[in-house]
């Protein structure tokens, strides 16, 4: 063997070669409000054991049987401890302290942050900037000993919650640190029939996907419209 033969690298990794995700629990923290349910009603209906948090144990279970299809709920911390997964959908207004009290139970975890930091005036939604750079580096700051990546922020609660829509055809902007754990979460994502996941940098980029909300939101009144994101050329 020449040293040209042994210096050959190994075939790059197919970037759409992902794991399979279905025996995973996903947890959903705010998973009473209309993104959390809706994603928990689109996960579980694509066959994933799902458990919907909330700061009070009946709501979630109020919630859960509205959802059906083998939804469970529980208080904020039990969804935590009993998940693999956990997308955190609660109100910007509550996500650190959320977070913060939630830290020994996210510990070993994958985090998936959809929060969107957006602030409302007579002109409509504007973004705001967290100290920390954006809601997904917030939640990093907050859980060292999580993984956290940010997920889930474009997509329409309406159509989520609907189940006259059988696709959401739209594409989930997936951003971490680890290679790993961003795949997973795009699987996941690809669970949902019409919905793909695509790896769109690191966390220090989150700021302008969650932001980009405010600008989908306006698109909607004008249009009156339920707009969701296709990513060309991949």
């Amino acid at each position: 063997m020449t040293s040209s033969d042994s210096a050959q690298k190994a075939p790059a990794k197919d970037p759409w070669d992902l794991p399979d995700v279905s025996g995973l629990v996903v947890g959903v923290l705010g998973g009473t409000g209309p993104q959390g349910k809706g994603l928990a009603y689109r996960l579980a209906l694509a066959g994933q054991k799902v458990i919907i948090g909330s700061r009070a144990a009946e709501r979630a279970h109020a919630a859960a049987e509205e959802i059906g299809h083998g939804v469970e709920g529980a208080d904020n911390a039990e969804t935590a401890r009993r998940s693999d997964i956990v997308i955190v959908a609660v109100p910007w207004d509550g996500h650190g302290k959320t977070l913060e009290s939630l830290r020994t139970e996210l510990a070993g975890k994958l985090v998936v942050d959809c929060v969107n930091p957006l602030g409302f005036d007579k002109k409509g939604a504007y973004a705001l900037k967290p100290e920390e750079g954006s809601a997904a580096e917030q939640a990093a700051a907050l859980l060292p000993e999580s993984r956290v990546t940010a997920a889930f922020h474009h997509l329409s609660a309406v159509l989520l919650q609907d189940p006259g829509t059988e696709r959401i055809d739209t594409d989930v902007m997936v951003l971490g640190e680890e290679r790993a754990d961003v795949e997973t979460v795009q699987a996941l994502a690809g669970r949902v029939p019409g919905m793909r996941g695509v790896f769109a940098g690191r966390l220090r980029n989150a700021h302008q996907v969650e932001s980009l909300v405010a600008n989908l939101i306006s698109v909607n009144r004008r249009y009156k419209a339920h707009a969701g994101l296709r990513v060309t050329d991949v």
